[in-house]
Parts: C-alpha cells; structure tokens; sequence
C-alpha cells in the first residue's frame, strides 16, 4: 500500500483536528501546513470561523457551499504539493540513457480532487511553496521545475521540522534551477573538458589497459572542483576523500592535480624509485595529498585515501582520518574538515561495511559533523544489472537510516550536478549532518576497458554507443544560449592534450615512477625500518615518581560522590596492590596510558565495550550511581599534556576497525587502540585486516601505529570465545610489516604499548591479551619492573637450574601459567618454560641465546593450548630452524575448542602431559 495514499482519502475531520494541532503548538505540524495556516487566513474570509465549518461539513450539519468547496479545493492543492514533495523525485528526468521505471499513483491532479478547469484557479495554498496566490497551473509549473526535472529530492522523511522547511526553501529559491554566470559556465565546461579529454588521451595512447574511467560521470569533475572552491570560501581547510577504482585517475589528475608524467610512468609499468621497502599497487588504488590555491585564494589541504579493491572498505577509513585530524587541529570547529565518500551503485546498496559507516554519524566517538557521500551511479554493477543489485528502490536508500537528504541527478545536465553539489556542501555546513547525491549517468565501457559489456546489457549498451559525452551535450546547450562559439571547446580540447602530449614525452624520459606521498606532513620525522629495527631495544621505563602519581590518579575515587559498592572495592584494591607492589593487568594497562598522556601523547580506545572491559577489569569509565554522571580517572593525571579517549563503539567490527586504522594514520603521535569483545570476534573485520593493516606499507608506503587487543586463551568457553586466531595473523607476516605478541605480565603490556610511541617509526601492532590472566593471582608485576625494565620479546625460565634441564619448552601466553602449575606439582626440575613474547618479528637470535644457556637439554618442545593446525605452531616451523621442535598440543580441529567443558578441559589437560612426558603424541 503506498504511504501517501492517506491523503487522497483524507477526511475534512482531520485538517479541523490539524488546525487544532496548529493553534496549541505551530512546531509540532508539518511545515508545510504550518506555512499554509499561518497564510490562509480563514478567520478573515468566513465569519463563523474556519474549525466551525470544518466540523461542520466533518458531521455533515452543512451543505457543500461555493466557500467550503473553495476550502476543500485549498485542502487537495496541499495534497498535491505535498504529492511532489514526497514522491516528486519518482518521475524525475533524471536517466540519461534510458526511461525510468513507472510508479503508481503518478502525479496527475485528478490524483489529488483536482480537474483541469480548477487550472486557472488562484489558489492562497501556493504561499506554502514561498510563492504568492498563484493559479494552480503556476503552482505546478513550479512543483514540476522544482521536483521533476534533472534533479529529484528525498527528504521528507526527516523528522526535524526546522530541516525540513530548511530544505523547503532551498528548493524554492529559483525554481531549484541552476543560476551560474558565464565564467562559472566556462568554467564548468573546461573542467568537463579535461574528463573527457584525459579520458580520451588514455584510451588512445594505452589501449586495453585498465583504467576504469569515469565516462559516463565526466559530470564529477567540475562538481567536485566546485565543492572544493565552495568549501574552502565557507571555512572548510582540508579535505579527505574516499573512493574506488572508477573515475580515480581521472579525480586525481583534474581534481587532485598529481602530475599527469607520473600517472603515465604508472602506465608504463616501471619499477619504483625506491623499492627497498616497497612493492607498489596498481596505479588506481594509490592515494595522495595535495595543497591547492583555490580561485579567491585560499590555501586548502586536499587527501584521497589510498584503497584496495574491496569496495566501500576505504569509507571508513577516511572517516577515521578526518576525525583524527577535526582532533588535533579543529576541536572548536570540526566542520572544518570535509569527508567526501564517493561510492559505487551496486557497491553502496550491496555492502554491508555501508550501514556500519552511516551508523557512526551521530555517535560521539565517531560522528565527523556530516559526510557528504557521492554514488557514481552506473546502473550496472561489473555485468549485474540493478535490478539484481538491490530490493530498495534506490542504491542510496540507506541514507534514510540517519534521515540523510538525497538528491538525484542527471549526469548529463552539468549545471543540475554542480548545483546539487552545492546544496549538498550548503546542507552539510548548516546542519553538520551527512547528505548523498546519487549521480546518475552510465559506464561508457565494460567494467574494465578490456570487457565486453554487450553480453549481458547488449540493449543498454546500443543506446550508450550512441549518446553524446556530457561536455558536447554542455557545449551544444552553451552555444544554442550564445555563451561560447563554435571552435571554444575545440581549443580547450586542443591545449589540454598538448599539455598531456608533453608530460608523455617528459615522464619516458625517466627509467622509474615517483610514488606521491599520503599525508606528508602528519608523518615528518618519522622514518621506515626494517625488521631488524623493529627488534632494537627502547628505552621505555618511567620515572618512579610519575608512575606513582598516574598510580594514585588511577586509584582514588572523588570523594564527593557516590559510587555502586563494587566500584569502590575495585579501586580500593588497585590501590592495595600499589601498596604490596603486586600490579595486575588493568594497573599495567592504566600505568601505560596515564604515562603517556605526561608525555603528551594522546590515547584513543574504541571498540565494544571498552570503557568497563569486556571482562570487567578496565573500568577507564566510572559511572556516578544516582545520576550516571561518567568519571574518567585518567583524564586528573598530574600534569597531563594528551588527551585520553575511550568509546564504547557499536556493534561494528569491519567499520570501526576502519575508522580506528585512518584514526592512527593520520595521528601517528596517537596510541589508538581498537580492541575486539573476544578475539575471534577480528574476523568480522577481516578485509581490514588483509587489506590496510598487514599490507599498507608494502603497497602504499603508509606506516601505522594501530593497536588491536584481541582477548585470546583457551577457558572452555566454546569455539567461539577462545580463539583470537593467532595463525591468520602469522601467516600475514613478512618483512617488517607489524608486531604480533602475547604477553604474560603486566609489565611487559606495558613497555609493549609504551614501545609504539616512544620510537620513530611506526608498526601496526596485534597482541593477544588474556582473559583469566587478569586476575591470576601470579600474573602480576612490581612496581620496579615498570621503572627499570624494558619490553623483553622473550622471557627466560628464572626458576630452574640450567644445568638439570632436559626438556626445553617454548610457548606463549596464558598456557605458560597452566605449564608452571603441572610442574609444580610434579616436583619437575629437569623442565624450562621460556615464554615467546613477541611472535614477529621473531627474536630468533635471542631464542638461540637462552637455548645455548641449557647445555643438557635435548628435548625441544612447542608447546601451545590451541590446535596443531592453529596457533604459532606453524609459523614456529617455517621460521625458527635452530632445533627440531617436537609438539605438544591438542590434534589438528576445525573448529578452534570443543563445546563440552568436559570435552575442552580434557583436551587442554592431555597437551599439558605431553609437554612433560616425550611418549606421549596426539
């Protein structure tokens, strides 16, 4: 049923209880009823008052008189300004290419109780559209004009009558048409001119190879270049921009201004100028930051985020980095830097990461005060056409999940695009809230150069093969209206590719393609290194004073207010630990951050539930017990120069991981840290984790200092809830491209997180972190460790005699604890526990010191919790080739733990007997 069709059954009862509604409270009406009250003057033309009447003919004690007729009349011309505004965008001429699909009911006014003799009727209903007393044939020009024509508005659904009647009269202003003079004409049209020519250059110069080129949406170009000269007059200073494969070369040499020699160096396929530490990616995945000089003179920062192939992954990442940025340099006016999201049709409609993303706009940890989101909209996704794509009736039907206002436009009509463009930045500046264009226009080849797009749209693509590209339609409409000649666009066309000829001859003259860097500036003073540099020592100990003033911070609640009993124990055993000198890991953990804030390094933590502890250990948020009033311990640390953050997020992984990897690449002065709810819970965010985190820098030469805290051990809770699988993340290791460890005491958690800022270069960083371990009456640490130790990527066995030891045994984590508790109680001296802290880089000549200090061993065991084809046990034997590991571990299993508690503890208790009797083998 459709939702309007109340109105055309509406009952004069009801505008009599609307009027009533509009006298106690004018705001709590629609705006458009209210503009229409307070311009109908009833009271003024009908002496017994207008609710009189209405009740009147409501309870049919009237006849139908010329002055109720005229009133119902008023009554349905509303309902058919009210038709347009809320299903107007439904039979726009907005496809360039083909005809659009047919709705029913449609917007003829016999719809809406209207006839074509009430044409020439003025009616007062036409104030509700900012026009005076009009004839109904003049309101609906207007609606037509408005609603109808390259350029479809959805925005009713908004629930905020104020944005409404923003909106409202936006659209009014001009009949909604574009009003450019004839610079910003020229200006539009050399702009087009550009897309098409850089494309046409491509095509001929590199034929067949890949380049996803934007013809079809030429249109972007001089709209996004309008955006950026609009922005920059209204106070926006840097942009960061997001977008897939199509249309990017072209975005980046027009809009962008990256060199185009390099771009055809790129297409060349040379080697890089410098590949030591870098392999490259394909020339339309690399990002690049900019400065440019707008046309009023005003210097803007420009970034296009490098992505992968996985589309809608890199929106939230550009999130990520425009907060980090609205952080450290806007925090009184975050709206100064502008998120640009440009998707695919099918991409934005088909991938879930979308929602993930659009649900962050209004949430305190993650909202960037409004994203404008751009759809290249091609109706066909790689060969599947939209129909196939999505049940919504639009791509971009996911922006009514933050009540975001949609413009549909035709990519043909450039004006109409550049206009919408606009009004998006207009909305978005006024009310810091997100807004999306759906561009829509068509894909001039296959999804690559080299496909053929005629075996699956053969129909679609007859009538692509002979439209006209957007700037010819633009020049024809310029010179029908006298604004250029005929031989302007061919001398546009001419100098830009003579330009683009002499930057081809200049970039084959150099052997190797310059890669542009991304966000130069954020990352000064920071240099690459490899994995040797990654297993140098750094010095990462505190002052004992500081450690004892972030120690009292951490364990004292305001006495002026009143906490849950629980609570107050918490913190008053955290500070008996201080006085017994045994901290646990929650102390580690607040010690590293309240450090670091006294260092001036900021601290960001997100990730579901994070501000108590998924396992109720952190507690970095203390809530007031009658009023809920949130304390933040850190936040009074002595002398504290960063600023501490924690968020719980939604229940994200994918995005937020996303928005948490831009977060630390565009802070790298930043410890941001996104911890998983259990660790196995990472693999939601997967693409995330394949794609920016353990490849980055070997693609894009981007560094990143992300944190992710994976609760990883084995407590036979399941399948699900054991696992942080470790494995994945060691089969990603290579090189020098992140940290992975797991560690055993708070200390060493401590210099760990500590270590990611206080060097000069930075490594993602994967720990597994302990759940049982948080409260293990033996994992704890003194408070000299956090004053004179280091971060110890592996932890020698202090408590045996070398000489007696036979069986050498390395492992990692909580199992260590399980191991010492076996031996202990079989009086076992002959038997070592080394404990591998940091899994990569590997300290492989460290692990070969401590073996040389056992001169009698000659049993070498591996020994880990998790399942022979899980776990480090596979990375041990491709790595480590000093001695011949025999293992002790449950068998190889699917599944990473049994169900059955009985089950579990049977099989964990079986690999701990294998470690101490060589016999035994599963």
């Amino acid at each position: 049923m459709d939702r309007f069709s109340f109105l055309n059954a509406a009952h004069t009862a009801f505008f009599a209880d609307l009027y009533d509604q509009y006298l106690d409270n004018p705001d709590s009406v629609e705006p458009s009823w209210r503009s229409f009250f307070q311009g109908f003057d009833f009271a003024n033309e009908f002496g017994n008052g207008p609710l009189d009447q209405l009740n009147a003919l409501a309870n049919g004690d009237a006849p139908m008189t010329g002055n109720s007729e005229k009133i119902q009349k008023e009554f349905n011309v509303l309902k058919l300004i009210d038709g347009y505004r809320s299903r107007g965008h439904l039979f726009t001429k907005t496809n360039p290419v083909r005809d659009r699909r047919t709705y029913s009911p449609d917007l003829k006014i016999e719809n809406f109780g209207l006839s074509s003799a009430d044409l020439n009727t003025v009616f007062d209903a036409a104030k509700v559209v900012n026009m005076p007393p009009s004839t109904l044939q003049q309101i609906i020009d207007h609606l037509d004009k408005v609603y109808c024509q390259s350029i479809g508005v959805e925005y009713m659904y908004i629930r905020d009558p104020k944005v409404i009647e923003w909106i409202q009269r936006r659209l009014d202003v001009n009949d909604n048409l574009p009003s450019f003079n004839t610079d910003q004409k020229k200006r539009i049209l050399g702009k087009l001119n550009e897309a098409v020519s850089f494309e046409n250059f491509l095509h001929t110069k590199y034929v067949g190879q890949k380049r996803f080129s934007l013809e079809g949406i030429e249109s972007a170009i001089p709209a996004l270049d309008f955006l950026i000269e609009a922005a920059a007059d209204k106070g926006v200073e840097q942009f960061v921009m997001g977008m897939a494969h199509r249309g990017r070369l072209n975005v980046l040499a027009n809009v962008f201004g990256k060199p185009t020699q390099d771009i055809f160096s790129e297409f060349d396929g040379k080697d890089y100028d410098d590949d030591a530490l870098f392999d490259g990616d394909v020339k339309y995945h690399l990002g690049l930051t900019a400065n440019r000089t707008t046309q009023t003179g005003k210097n803007i920062n420009i970034n296009l985020a490098p992505n992968p192939s996985h589309l809608e992954t890199v929106g939230a990442v550009i999130e990520g980095i425009a907060r980090a940025k609205q952080d450290k340099y806007y925090a009184e006016d975050a709206s100064k830097v502008l998120p640009i999201a440009v998707h695919g049709d099918a991409a934005v409609a088909g991938q879930g990461i979308v929602y993930e993303i659009i649900q962050m706009a209004k949430l305190d940890g993650y909202k960037t005060n409004g994203t404008i989101h751009v759809v290249f909209n091609n109706q066909v996704g790689f060969t599947t056409n939209y129909l196939d794509a999505r049940s919504s009736t639009y791509c971009t039907d996911v922006a009514k999940v933050t009540l975001s206002p949609v413009l549909h436009v035709n990519a043909d009509d450039a004006e109409a695009v550049v206009h919408a463009m606009l009004f998006a930045l207009e909305y978005r500046m006024e009310f810091k809230q997100d807004v999306f264009i759906d561009l829509l226009g068509y894909r001039k080849y296959g999804h690559n150069e080299g496909d053929e797009p005629r075996f699956t749209q053969p129909k679609l693509y007859k009538a692509i093969s002979k439209h006209k590209n957007p700037r010819d339609l633009y020049a024809d409409k310029l010179k029908s209206e006298g604004t250029i000649d005929g031989t302007y666009v061919s001398g546009l066309e001419a100098q830009y590719k003579a330009n683009l000829e002499e930057n081809l001859e200049n970039s084959r003259k150099k052997d190797l393609t310059v890669i542009s860097p991304f966000m130069q500036d954020e990352w000064q003073g920071f240099e690459q290194v490899e994995a040797e540099g990654m297993l140098q020592k750094y010095e990462t100990k505190v002052d004992k004073k500081i450690i004892a003033d972030v120690a009292k911070t951490v364990t004292e609640l305001p006495s002026d207010k009143k906490f849950i009993s629980k609570i107050t124990k918490l913190i008053g055993d955290r500070k008996t630990m201080v006085e017994t000198d045994k901290l646990d890991w929650a102390m580690g953990e607040m010690l590293a951050y309240g450090t670091l804030l006294t260092e001036g390094y900021d601290v960001r933590i997100s990730g579901q539930d994070v501000e108590r502890g998924t396992f109720s250990h952190r507690h970095a948020v203390v809530k007031v017990e009658d009023s809920e009033e949130e304390v933040i311990l850190l936040d009074h640390v002595p002398n504290k120069k960063g600023k501490f953050s924690v968020y719980n997020s939604h229940l994200s992984e994918y995005g937020v991981l996303g928005f948490e990897y831009g977060y630390a690449l565009a802070n790298p002065n930043a410890l941001t840290i996104w911890e998983a709810q259990f660790g196995d819970f990472g693999n939601g965010a997967q693409i995330m984790i394949d794609q920016y985190i353990s490849a980055a820098e070997d693609k894009w030469n981007n560094q990143n200092g992300l944190v992710m805290l994976l609760p990883h051990g084995y407590e036979n809770q399941g399948a699900e809830h054991s696992s942080g699988r470790m494995e994945r993340f060691l089969q990603l290791c290579a090189n020098h491209n992140m940290y992975v460890a797991d560690c055993t005491t708070p200390a060493n958690f401590f210099h760990l997180l500590r270590r990611q800022l206080v060097t000069k270069f930075r490594k993602p960083l994967v720990v597994f972190t302990p759940k049982s371990l948080l409260r293990h009456p033996e994992a704890v640490s003194a408070v000299s460790e956090f004053t004179d130790g280091q971060f110890q990527e592996v932890i020698d066995d202090a408590n045996v005699n070398k000489a007696d030891v036979k069986t050498l045994v390395f492992c990692t984590g909580k199992f260590y604890y399980d191991l010492k508790a076996e031996r202990e109680a079989n009086g076992r001296t002959d038997v070592a526990l080394v404990r591998v802290e940091q899994l990569f880089p590997l300290p492989v000549e460290q692990m070969k010191a401590v073996i040389a200090q056992y001169p009698n061993a000659d049993d070498y065991v591996w020994a880990q919790e998790e399942p022979r084809n899980m776990g480090a046990y596979g990375f041990m034997l491709m790595n480590f080739h000093e001695v011949k590991f025999r293992v002790a571990s449950p068998k190889a299993y699917s599944a990473p733990a049994a169900g059955s508690y009985v089950r579990s503890k049977k099989r964990h208790a079986a690999a701990i007997a294998m470690v101490f009797d060589k016999n035994l083998f599963q």
